[in-house]
């Protein structure tokens, strides 16, 4: 089964979507949320467990072939060099672009006391949970992420999801010895990898099949799971945060409909309208699982078979942006950080503005491409500027939701760069 075949994939997804929202609100209201979670979502669990069993198998392939085929250093480095400059600007860009519109629009300032002592209490538990993971993540150094970046033993980075970067690293380095081996010693590992390639390219042409029951189960087991047995209760707590989800919200649609549109049309020379109809299964899958990793799989396919990039520059480009490209999670980093000290009274200062900026850009690098990893992150961002991290139960009702949106922002974003890079290197928009 071809990614052609697959296209008319999304329109029985977007079904998938609509009846597990629906599943999930029945479940609540009927009082049988219980039911949804013990006997559904397991399967949407099961799905994304597939997903991220070939996607580091797949990015290490992929990255050894992409390096390896360029058969020239300089190249490379051209080559990694833009990749990067671009990812870093279209992350400061979505920072700035949050700021403007958290500033904008001022949510914070619509919420009431009572609601902000409601939210603390009710979260309190998990506040304290993503508060410790950040203190870890702190006391761990300024380069610690540097150095958490090589590994000292391929075969548990290889085992470790969260281990992307690591990954990455080897991949570089494999691939980069490889180039300097003679041709005639290393085409044999060449063809080896190729054809490894080629397989888990084929295990995630047969995952695609269950895309439609896995969808619809993680959507009725999230809604189920949110709501539980007061759909009500859940909605009224929406509608106190419904300005702040807006202003996040309204900040990744500038990316979409604006940003990312005027990149492919001035840098790839590439048509916006096919861009956007080749990512829609990845898309798709990105806001249903709230993962940029276990979307990788898909995202190499889209962009390689519907996109017609070359699968030196995909297997360099997309891997490289799941681990340090995540313009949606940066961009509401920014948003509910200056939400947060709105709802708190506080002005924050130019200083501590451009510390929101910094800070966001580094702690998205390199965070795990999975449900929930930017609240972690976040917590470190209001310490930046003196937050209390407390705060973070002003958000929490609404994270999960924003997390599936702002995942198909990073899977976008990493096409869109990868369109970009393809277009500069081959001198030619690709077809």
């Amino acid at each position: 089964m071809g990614m052609k075949q697959v296209v008319s994939l999304p329109a029985w997804i977007l079904v998938a979507i609509v009846a597990g929202l629906g599943l999930g609100f029945a479940s609540s209201a009927l009082g049988f949320h219980g039911v949804v979670i013990d006997y559904v979502k397991p399967f949407g669990t099961i799905f994304i467990a597939l997903l991220k069993l070939v996607a580091i198998p797949l990015v290490l392939t992929q990255l050894v072939l992409g390096v390896a085929s360029v058969r020239d250093l300089r190249q490379l480095s051209r080559l990694g060099g833009r990749t990067l400059a671009l990812y870093f600007s279209t992350t400061l860009l979505a920072i700035t672009v949050g700021l403007l519109l958290v500033h904008l629009i001022a949510p914070g300032r619509s919420l009431s006391g009572a609601d902000r002592e409601n939210l603390r209490g009710q979260y309190a538990t998990e506040v304290e949970s993503r508060a410790v993971q950040a203190g870890e993540l702190k006391r761990r150094g300024p380069l610690q992420p540097l150095v958490d970046m090589v590994p000292d033993n391929v075969i548990q980075a290889l085992s470790d999801n969260r281990a992307m970067l690591q990954v990455v690293f080897f991949a570089l380095l494999f691939g980069i010895a490889l180039i300097c081996v003679p041709l005639e010693k290393s085409r044999t590992l060449m063809e080896w990898f190729e054809g490894l390639n080629a397989v888990f390219i084929s295990m995630v042409k047969l995952i695609l099949y269950l895309a439609v029951p896995g969808v619809f189960a993680l959507m009725a087991s999230c809604v189920a799971e949110f709501a539980r047995d007061d759909p009500a209760r859940a909605l009224g707590l929406l509608g106190a945060l419904g300005l702040y989800f807006l202003t996040v919200l309204g900040g990744l649609l500038v990316l979409l409909v604006l940003i990312y549109p005027l990149a492919l049309r001035f840098l790839a020379r590439t048509g916006v309208m096919n861009f956007y109809r080749a990512m829609i299964p990845a898309q798709l899958l990105a806001f249903s699982t709230s993962s940029s990793s276990a979307t990788l799989p898909v995202t190499l396919r889209c962009v390689e078979d519907d996109l017609g990039v070359p699968p030196r520059i995909a297997g360099f480009v997309l891997p490289v942006g799941a681990t340090v490209n995540m313009d949606g999670t940066s961009l509401y980093q920014a948003v509910a950080t200056v939400f947060i000290a709105q709802a708190f009274g506080m002005d924050l200062t130019l200083m501590q503005q451009l510390a929101i900026l910094f800070t966001a850009l580094l702690a998205s690098i390199g965070a795990a491409g999975v449900p929930g990893t930017g609240l972690v992150t976040l917590v470190i961002v209001l310490e930046a500027v003196g937050i209390e991290p407390g705060g973070l139960a002003l958000i929490l009702a609404v994270d999960r939701l924003l997390d599936m949106f702002r995942s198909v922002i990073n899977v976008t974003g990493d096409a869109m760069v990868c369109m970009v890079v393809t277009a500069w290197e081959k001198g030619a928009t690709p077809q």
